[in-house]
């Protein structure tokens, strides 16, 4: 399927104007949203190439930059220790209401959309797994792909260790997808567990996966990257959504 990703658009929150990037089919049509958030380096150009890969089976795709109360539109963190610094810094200065309310805004802006169905999914990675299980705690979200989420065991995400991700386990209505690498140091062994468990005991519809891979192995061009788990992982993904957003029969 052919798409386009030209697209940008800024969308108010209650902490200022968010920059958004779309990926979305050519063809006309209303299309399931799929809020993809990013790695603390906000929307560099592996995460828009994933972007692409979903949004060519058949989604409109937006990539919110999750620091823009901290940074100028387009800013883009460069993948050296100054911007791994200044990602991880950022993702635990913004208060992880913030988050919460820049979806909350992202999908009102979408259910106006043209292109958007109001059919609603999420994916992402790193930091960006921990926000797509955020999403997932919002009522419209229907399916929620979360690879590699950090700072989830350990509740340790935004200002003021105020993280109440998985004590509201509960929430989550649709299904969600958890993919691990096993050799991640930022997630051991001990922490998938607890988040496991936690998830097991809220009795989320759950899809877990550990495979043999490192932190950050989705993201192509760099030393981590794994092609054949990014293949299969694109397979599980699109698995998950068209279970969810595909028409089924009468």
């Amino acid at each position: 399927m052919l798409i386009r990703t030209d697209e940008t658009a800024d969308v108010g929150t209650p902490t200022g104007k968010m920059r958004v990037y779309l990926s979305r089919p050519t063809r006309e049509g209303r299309f399931p949203a799929i809020l993809l958030f990013s790695e603390i380096y906000q929307v560099t150009q592996p995460i828009r190439r994933l972007a692409a890969m979903i949004a060519g089976q058949g989604y409109l795709v937006v990539i919110p930059e999750v620091y823009h109360e901290y940074e100028p539109p387009g800013c883009v963190l460069s993948y050296d220790n100054a911007g791994t610094d200044r990602g991880n810094d950022l993702k635990y200065l913004k208060p992880i209401a913030s988050f919460d309310s820049d979806n909350v805004a992202l999908i009102d802006w979408l259910e106006k959309h043209p292109a958007c169905s109001g059919a609603f999914g999420a994916f992402g990675v790193c930091l960006g797994g921990h926000l797509s299980y955020r999403a997932a705690l919002h009522p419209r979200v229907q399916a929620a792909a979360c690879f590699y989420a950090t700072d989830l065991h350990g509740a340790t995400l935004g200002a003021g260790q105020a993280d109440d991700s998985l004590a509201r386990a509960d929430e989550i209505k649709g299904d969600l997808m958890m993919v691990w690498g096993q050799s991640d140091p930022h997630v051991p062994y001990a922490g998938r567990r607890v988040i496991r468990d936690r998830l097991e005991e809220a009795g989320v519809k759950l899809e877990w996966h550990e495979v043999d891979g490192q932190h950050a192995f989705l993201r192509d061009g760099a030393p981590r990257f794994d092609a054949a788990l990014f293949l299969q992982a694109m397979s599980w993904t699109n698995t998950l959504f068209q279970r969810n957003f595909l028409p089924r029969p009468a």
